[in-house]
């Protein structure tokens, strides 16, 4: 999993860097709206695995202690908001992009 996202980061930074190059007249495709795709894409997988592995460890947190089971489910709370306002950073990237 690990050699699939660093393929990925590094066509999505590729992508970037050969967008910079093109000329005004041309419209390439790795500019604007593609590379925003990618780019929020990529963002979203990562989003669902880490929310999955916080969610399986809140689980399993609770399983062994049931009586912690409330400022787990807090803690859990509170990452997963913070996930996702990372792809709520990309996702204004991509709209900044367009």
């Amino acid at each position: 999993m690990k050699k699939f996202l660093t393929t990925a980061f590094l066509f999505t930074l590729a992508a970037v860097a050969f967008a910079q190059g093109a000329p005004a007249a041309t419209k390439s495709l790795f500019e604007g709206q593609f590379t925003a795709h990618i780019a929020l894409a990529i963002a979203a997988a990562g989003c669902g695995l880490a929310q999955g592995k916080a969610v399986v460890a809140a689980c399993e947190g609770v399983a062994r202690n049931p009586q912690a089971a409330g400022n787990i489910r807090t803690t859990m709370i509170i990452g997963l908001a913070l996930i996702e306002a990372l792809v709520i950073y990309v996702l204004v990237a991509a709209f900044a992009i367009k």
